[in-house]
């Protein structure tokens, strides 16, 4: 795959004030990164040296091979960005201001952008400060969709969104994704992540605490057993791979690790199992394993 970010060892100081420590990771083409992260956590820094606003302290950020400081205007030339905080111009038009991003960006497509506008459901004659938050987030999507760029970042591009639309801008992600272009999705929506991320960074105070692909960090959380059974099942909840076990007659839930599905499967067949739904752990889980402490 044709890599198309890379980062290695980013550090940010602010004074003494250490907000990234030695960041790594890398995006592909036809690849979403999904970062996440609590407030303060380092995801805006990271996202503000990636498009050369602010000079990371040490270690290094390329995108297109180029140097995201140096290089940052030809870099913006392939780039398409939308923040999570619209802040539009309140004399012009929704449409207007739709045309003036796509004009500074360069590579635009018009009937892209009227296709988006309608499935968007914005009213692009109304001015701008009449716009609720969701519309203003729909004329920053809509400006960067309708542009054809190779690298996009978007930070929190679904606040204020109703499910709908949120279900639309999911639709563009696939869409992208088919057509080979790199997507850095940072969103507190843990399901959107869940649903559009080819692999995941982790970001706490400032480092990468787990990255990779939604299987592989699929075991750092335990699956949900919900199983039916013949025979008594309380001797599973003896069993020192079986956890958070609890049983309603011949109705059992319980928790065990990935790598003990081996284990467990023997011990269900010795008590006669009628019914077995398993449940893989999801992004929120392994998100709170890291937070809720």
């Amino acid at each position: 795959m044709t890599q198309l970010v890379e980062v290695k060892n980013l550090q940010k100081h602010f004074g003494k004030f250490q907000a990234l420590k030695d960041v790594t990771f890398e995006v592909n083409a036809g690849e979403v990164l999904g970062y996440i992260g609590p407030n303060g956590a380092g995801k805006s820094t990271t996202i503000r040296i990636l498009l050369g606003i602010i000079k990371s302290s040490s270690g290094s950020a390329k995108i297109f091979g180029l140097d995201v400081w140096k290089d940052a205007i030809e870099i913006h030339k392939r780039l398409a960005y939308v923040p999570g905080d619209v802040y539009l111009w309140p004399n012009l038009s929704g449409g207007e201001i739709i045309d003036m991003f796509m004009s500074m960006h360069g590579n635009a497509n018009e009937a892209k952008r009227d296709e988006l506008i309608s499935k968007f459901e914005l009213d692009p004659k109304k001015k701008a400060r009449s716009y609720s938050k969701g519309n203003r987030q729909k004329v920053a999507l809509i400006a960067a969709l309708a542009c054809d760029a190779d690298l996009y970042i978007f930070d929190e591009p679904t606040s204020g969104l109703d499910p709908l639309m949120e279900a639309v801008f999911q639709e563009e992600i696939d869409r992208l994704k088919s057509e080979g272009k790199a997507i850095i999705l940072s969103s507190h929506i843990l399901s959107e992540v869940e649903r559009l991320a080819d692999r995941v960074a982790v970001i706490r105070k400032g480092e990468i605490v787990e990255y990779g692909s939604l299987d592989d960090l699929r075991h750092l959380t335990r699956y949900q057993y919900h199983v039916n059974t013949k025979e008594n099942p309380e001797g599973l909840a003896q069993l020192d791979f079986i956890h958070e076990f609890k049983a309603d007659g011949h109705t059992v839930q319980f928790q065990a690790e990935a790598d003990d599905v081996e284990k467990v499967l023997p011990e269900l067949m010795k008590v006669g199992v009628t019914k077995l739904e398993t449940t893989p752990p999801t992004l929120e889980e392994l998100f709170l394993s890291h937070y809720e402490n």
